[in-house]
């Protein structure tokens, strides 16, 4: 036997003799690498996971050859396999806390005693854009070898069965890799050489992109939370990252990949999630990361523990929408941001949102409301409706948003202690509802404020963009709401350097928003996604982009659409802190942003609170007030019902006008099927006799069932018959 500190059930005749093992086993473990990378270049092989839901499984096989695993497929059972092929063969190992230095040698790749990190890649041991809502493969969970990360000083490693092995790749009984088997390698007095224990690690969210992704954020911090994870700031301080991210524009992205290689340089464990694993799965900047498909939110847990135990999934099938109960943490504990759909009906031709979140798919409107009540239920003063497409809700149900708007605004308190936001929506369908829409802003509890994008200002660019609409049609929405809604606020957005926009195109943008000088545009250059039909369109000079966003930037800055508020009191909401770290956010009626004296003791009196203000100064963004007493709640107000109803038929029209060419499910309502006559003997008219009989139970198909059963009981039998 050994010494302390040395190898169990081995002689150790001189000092020389560890080190000469070490390298012996060192060349065994090279040797085996090289062969499965070799084995790995030959194709993919399929697995699966026990204990997880049925559709985890990689791509489909290659028949040709029985398995050939690579570097995407092969995981962390391959790493355990090995580590157990050569503890069965060599011996086991017992590591005292005066050598550290040996088992920093036995487990190369930074394997730290007191829980850093274990890298096994090569199969050995070893901000929010501020904008409002932008713009579908099998559930692989592939299982990549990156080994797990080994948990606190002394305590116990993970145990399991690796299972039997065959060309690398280790199996379960039913033939497939089994994702999360556990290994041995207990260690004295030193680290564990084992994951982090499930829900006890430390998480840092990280999001990007439109509200309809930070309430997935939301959604899945929640869970993660109730799971025993703790959420962190400090993204250093983390274990695991969850980046949810948007693919929008190309900025976005690639600030993605650059927080992606930041916490791959920190070997942090990461899950990807949102639009971009979704929309462009065979990203490069993905390979090393765990993916999470738009509607797989509800199974974080899964993949961030996955993730954490040193395994990369992909979880990117499409599926019902997660159920709107899932528990959550929100980004700001006054704001509860509801999606109301996900997907849209348009065929945008630079929109790689579509590729993401897909055709229109919304929930049901009894879902929604009871979310509403329980977000109030909780103490949020404002609520967000987000969705791609806002205008659009509720045509695959067969209903519409007007009977949204009348839901929703049916439960919310008119004193104002709790405001209704809307989405943002496209022209073609909010058309249809304008009145509806109107109605609803007038309610004491909706702002007055509404984004609608118009994109450009030329009919042959919007063509161009397959955007559905002409600029008529967006002046007659404008027009419309602002004559009904005194004091509304419209936000809009422009892209500049569309593929093809002519100078003419472009003055024609710059008389529309001249014309109605719009309080907020969000203006943006054209970026060509990869797969969108616009990045094989004929660019604009890029010099010409940056000269046409210059000059709308200028125009947009040279006027004040807040100054006629300077000297007036008015009623705002108080929901945020100023990114200064000090002054309140506040929103009026129309949602005018308004920043209000900060400190402690202001934050505690006036968040999610309203008051009265007085305007003392404006700016092109917001303006500044102080405070003049706060608004109490009326727990007896009355709540108000919306009047504007469209008739059944109505709606039936304008639903079919919304989808026609269009390829929309329209989810019917079960209606109970009335037969008349008499269902046994056929007639058209029912049987008078009530004398129970065997034929009135007798049908083709019980008979069928019947006769199978008796010739497999018959053949069962008979088989047991010959063995005895």
């Amino acid at each position: 036997m050994g010494g302390e500190g040395g190898v169990v059930g081995e002689s150790r005749p001189g000092d020389d003799a560890p080190r000469a093992w070490r390298s012996f086993r060192d060349l065994r473990r090279r040797r085996r690498r090289r062969r499965r990378r070799e084995r790995a270049r030959r194709g993919v092989t399929r697995t699966g996971s026990v204990g997880h839901a049925p559709d985890v499984r990689t791509r489909p096989i290659d028949r040709r050859r029985r398995r050939r695993p690579s570097s995407v497929v092969v995981g962390r059972q391959c790493a355990a396999a090995a580590r157990a092929r050569v503890t069965r063969a060599m011996v086991d190992v017992v590591v005292a806390h005066e050598d550290v230095e040996d088992v920093e040698d036995i487990f190369r790749r930074g394997r730290a005693v007191g829980g850093g990190a274990f890298d096994a890649r090569d199969g050995g041991g070893g901000d929010d854009d501020g904008r409002e809502d932008g713009c579908a493969d099998d559930g692989d969970a592939v299982v990549r070898g990156r080994a797990a990360r080994p948990a606190a000083v002394g305590v116990g490693a993970r145990r399991g069965d690796a299972g039997e092995e065959e060309d690398g790749v280790v199996k379960d009984e039913e033939d497939e890799v089994q994702s999360d088997d556990e290994f041995e390698g207990t260690y004295a007095g030193g680290g564990a050489g084992a994951t982090t224990t499930p829900g006890r690690a430390k998480i840092f969210i990280h999001t990007f992109g439109c509200s309809h992704n930070h309430s997935d954020s939301e959604f899945m911090a929640g869970q993660l939370k109730d799971y025993g994870y703790e959420l962190v700031k400090d993204a250093e301080a983390a274990d695991g990252w969850l980046v949810n991210t948007c693919t929008v524009k190309n900025p976005s992205q690639s600030a993605m990949n650059t927080v992606i290689e930041r916490g791959l340089g920190k070997d942090k464990a990461i899950v990807v999630a949102g639009c971009v694993p979704q929309g462009d799965r065979g990203a490069k900047e993905l390979k090393d990361v765990s993916l999470l498909g738009v509607t797989q939110i509800d199974r974080v847990v899964e993949a961030m523990e996955r993730t954490l135990a040193g395994d990369t999934v992909r979880m990117l099938e499409k599926k019902a929408l997660p159920t709107l109960d899932l528990p959550k943490v929100r980004r700001n504990e006054f704001v509860e941001i509801l999606p109301l759909s996900t997907g849209c009906l348009g065929a945008c031709t630079y929109c790689k949102t579509k590729h993401a979140r897909g055709d229109l798919g919304s929930y049901e409107i009894s879902a929604l409301v009871a979310r509403v009540e329980q977000a109030m239920s909780e103490g949020v003063s404002e609520i967000w409706l987000s969705s791609e497409d806002t205008g659009a809700y509720g045509i695959d149900l067969g209903t519409d948003v007007a009977a949204l708007f009348r839901a929703i605004t049916a439960v919310l308190p008119t004193d104002g202690s709790v405001m209704l936001r809307l989405g943002m929506t496209n022209p073609p369908y909010i058309l249809a509802h304008l009145d509806a829409v109107a109605e609803a802003m007038r309610h004491p509890a909706v702002y007055a404020w509404m984004h609608i994008p118009v994109q450009a200002g030329s009919n042959r660019v919007l063509d161009a963009m397959k955007r559905e609409y002409t600029v008529e049609e967006f002046k007659t929405v404008c027009d419309t709401l602002l004559e009904a809604v005194p004091g509304m606020s419209i936000a809009t957005d422009i892209i500049a350097g569309f593929p093809g926009e002519t100078d003419e195109d472009w003055k024609e943008t710059m008389a529309l928003i001249e014309h109605y000088k719009f309080a907020e545009v969000h203006i943006s250059q054209f970026y060509p996604r990869p797969g969108t039909p616009a990045a094989k369109m004929k660019r604009v000079p890029t010099q010409i982009v940056k000269a046409r966003t210059r000059e709308l930037t200028a125009f947009f800055e040279s006027y004040q659409p807040h100054e006629s508020l300077v000297g007036k009191t008015e009623r705002v909401w108080v929901s945020d802190i100023a990114r200064d770290g000090t002054s309140l956010v506040a929103h009026t009626k129309n949602y005018t942003q308004i920043l209000l004296p900060g400190g402690e003791d202001e934050r505690a009196r006036l968040m999610g609170r309203s008051a009265m203000v007085k305007i003392y100064e404006s700016s092109r963004w917001s303006c500044k007030a102080e405070v003049l007493e706060l608004v109490q709640r009326d727990p007896t107000v009355a709540r108000v019902k919306l009047s504007v109803i469209s008739s059944e038929e109505e709606a039936v029209a304008i639903r079919e006008k919304l989808t026609k060419g269009k390829r929309v499910r329209i989810k019917k309502p079960a209606v109970a099927e009335v037969v008349e006559g008499c269902t046994t003997c056929g007639s058209e008219t029912p049987c008078s006799s009530t004398a129970t009989s065997a034929s009135r139970y007798v049908t083709l198909e019980s008979a069928l069932v019947v006769g199978v059963c008796v010739g497999v009981i018959g053949l069962a039998y008979a088989k047991l018959s010959r063995r005895t």
